[in-house]
């Protein structure tokens, strides 16, 4: 009898130990859904709080089932960047649209927020209109205005194939100014200081006739006026723009010149017609505003158009001249737009050769990188 009672005392510690841990594993897992399901619904309260408090700035907000009707569904695809893809759409008034659907995974709502607190501020014939948006739960949309030409991107590097069309120098000449316009704008003209964080040709938007318009405000800051330098506790751009001080504060402080060096970045890639970004490049490649600097100063002709006239070999080094201020590395010795204006649209002659580019790639030399604060696309 003995014997059987340490048995059943036995089985019945085993089992109570295994219910226990039952109870506990339940518990946790309870717990965690809990936990996430806190998260969600705060993270929605926070984007509905947000949403109300800017009423006055918010464009008109459309059901997603409304949303998913006028892209027919997200059947025609117009492309896709780091915060999500965008689809060719159109409005019951029969004007056409492009429709952002943001990743789900991408920053808890941060990037919606981020566009809607951003652009709702702005009018400017440089920077792209927001027409709506939508929020539910986990799904989002932004509804912009449709440009037909698309981004500048695949006219710099796609230049000379017959898929896309050709633009003269004159017309890099006047997306840099307008684009500069827009920056401007953002940094200057609005209320509250605007700084974009994500300047590139990807970015830069044409309409029918080749006007530029910056989009994709998912990383922008605001900043109060009055404030010159900002906090920011993570890096945030893409690989091959990012200024200096924004992943090393020993540069300086992060401020609007942070948007300038991406915009100079840019200004050399139109110039150059070659990629910033070269995921085969090896370690010793050669920094691009350096390959720039050196084709500049030996007099080497920087289009690949061959022969060109007088006036447009004057547009590309103008241009090339004030992308090389642009991209400084001491924030204090880059323009700011309003003189990167001047400079693009006044006297040749009064253009001075800036210093030579003395940094390192920063997308080479630094293996940190490709972390997810920073988009690759």
């Amino acid at each position: 009898m003995s014997v059987l009672y340490t048995v059943i005392g036995i089985t019945a510690g085993v089992m109570g130990g295994f219910m226990i841990c039952i109870i506990i594993c339940s518990t946790k897992c309870m717990s965690s859904t809990k936990v996430k399901l806190w998260f969600t619904l705060k993270n929605d309260q926070g984007i509905e709080s947000f949403l109300k408090h800017h009423g006055a700035l918010a464009q008109k907000r459309y059901k997603f089932s409304e949303v998913k009707k006028m892209t027919n569904s997200f059947k025609v695809k117009l492309g896709e960047g780091g915060f999500g893809a965008v689809y060719k759409g159109e409005l019951l008034s029969g004007c056409p649209v492009a429709v952002k659907i943001l990743n789900a995974s991408k920053g808890n709502g941060e990037d919606f927020i981020n566009e809607v607190a951003s652009i709702s501020r702005t009018s400017h014939v440089n920077v792209v209109t927001l027409l709506g948006f939508s929020s539910e739960g986990r799904k989002k949309a932004l509804i912009y205005e449709f440009l037909p030409n698309g981004s500048l991107d695949k006219f710099i590097y796609n230049k000379g194939l017959e898929t896309t069309a050709s633009l003269c120098w004159d017309n890099f000449w006047q997306i840099a100014i307008g684009t500069a316009r827009g920056l401007e704008y953002l940094h200057r003209g609005c209320n509250t200081r605007i700084l974009h964080f994500d300047i590139k040709p990807h970015n830069i938007l044409l309409d029918e006739n080749f006007c530029p318009k910056i989009s994709d405000f998912g990383l922008a800051k605001l900043c109060p006026m009055k404030e010159s330098i900002i906090s920011m506790s993570d890096a945030r751009g893409t690989i091959g723009y990012v200024a200096p001080e924004v992943w090393n504060r020993n540069f300086g402080g992060i401020s609007q010149k942070s948007d300038v060096y991406s915009y100079g970045m840019m200004l050399l890639e139109m110039v150059g017609v070659k990629k910033n970004i070269n995921g085969k490049a090896s370690q010793t490649s050669e920094y691009f505003p350096d390959w720039i600097y050196n084709r500049l100063e030996q007099g080497i002709d920087l289009t690949t158009d061959g022969v060109i006239a007088t006036q447009e070999k004057e547009i590309a080094r103008r241009m090339t001249i004030v992308g090389l201020w642009c991209v400084q590395t001491i924030p204090q010795d880059r323009p700011t737009m309003s003189k990167v204006i001047d400079m693009l649209e006044g006297n040749m002659d009064s253009l001075e050769m800036p210093p030579k580019p003395v940094l390192s790639s920063p997308a080479r030399s630094l293996p940190e990188f490709t972390t997810s604060s920073l988009q690759s696309g």
